[in-house]
């Protein structure tokens, strides 16, 4: 039987994100915040070619989700898609960065078709320039990835309904974050709402917003310093149990493998 979707988050975290999404046509990124060498090396240690991309989505111009992109772009005959605010954000930080016929500008709100997936960027609360997250369709299956995101509004988790895999940031625990190293500043900028996504405010979502549809929800971006797989998987999985969803398959990403690909 064919796959409509295939899906492996390759890397998530501070020290960079890069998700690999495969149909019958297309191969992309979500995110190139890993060195080219390190996507390779994780694109063949799931059974993909490593030079094997057609495309790459940007969510936002942080270094851990775009860094990789300009040696990507120099190197592979492939097409990015970025925000006007990407854009020029990632240009500020180097004008010569990108060549411009590489570049697709995308809209919030506004579909555009990449081979056989028809991808969706909608709006996230986040501090970056034009930040974006993206559901892409294929074969009647539907797959969401939201990271980098302060907090939850009701028109963000509207569009994760009917998700069959759901890419979903679990960044921090707010009790070690608190007493955790980082500077007061810094605690108050991943707390507020335009920072990261807390165990707690998942666990929310899932109680409160969540449609329970996916068949997959994979918890992504956790910190190295101020959470812990444990307790991230505790947080997700009584929240499902609490809403009957226990046959909902729960998977944690890492900052240094690829998860086990999810095939629909």
């Amino acid at each position: 039987m064919t796959m409509a979707i295939t899906v492996s988050v390759l890397g998530s975290g501070s020290r960079g994100n890069a998700t690999f999404v495969k149909t019958d046509r297309v191969r992309l990124l979500i995110d190139a915040g890993l060195s080219r060498k390190e996507i390779e090396r994780r694109l063949e240690s799931i059974g993909e070619e490593p030079d094997g991309i057609d495309a790459v989505l940007i969510t936002h111009e942080h270094s851990d989700h775009s860094g990789g992109l300009k040696i990507l772009l120099k190197d592979l005959p492939i097409q990015a898609f970025l925000t006007c605010g990407t854009i020029h954000a990632l240009q500020a930080y180097d004008y010569e960065m990108m060549d411009r016929s590489k570049l697709a500008q995308v809209a919030a709100g506004v579909p555009f078709t990449v081979g056989d997936l028809e991808i969706l960027p909608f709006s996230v609360p986040h501090d970056a320039a034009e930040p974006v997250a993206f559901t892409m369709t294929c074969g009647g299956m539907k797959l969401t990835q939201l990271t980098d995101i302060g907090y939850m509004p009701d028109n963000v988790a509207e569009r994760l309904s009917g998700s069959d895999v759901l890419i979903l940031e679990s960044n921090h625990d707010l009790e070690m974050l608190r007493v955790g190293p980082y500077p007061w500043v810094l605690k108050q900028r991943l707390m507020g709402r335009y920072g990261h996504l807390s165990n707690t405010a998942v666990g929310r979502f899932i109680r409160e917003q969540y449609d329970g549809h996916a068949q997959h929800v994979v918890l992504a971006h956790l910190s190295s310093k101020n959470n812990h797989p444990a307790i991230a998987k505790f947080e997700a999985s009584r929240a499902l149990k609490d809403r009957g969803l226990t046959s909902t398959q729960l998977t944690l990403t890492s900052q240094d493998e690829a998860t086990a690909p999810i095939r629909l």
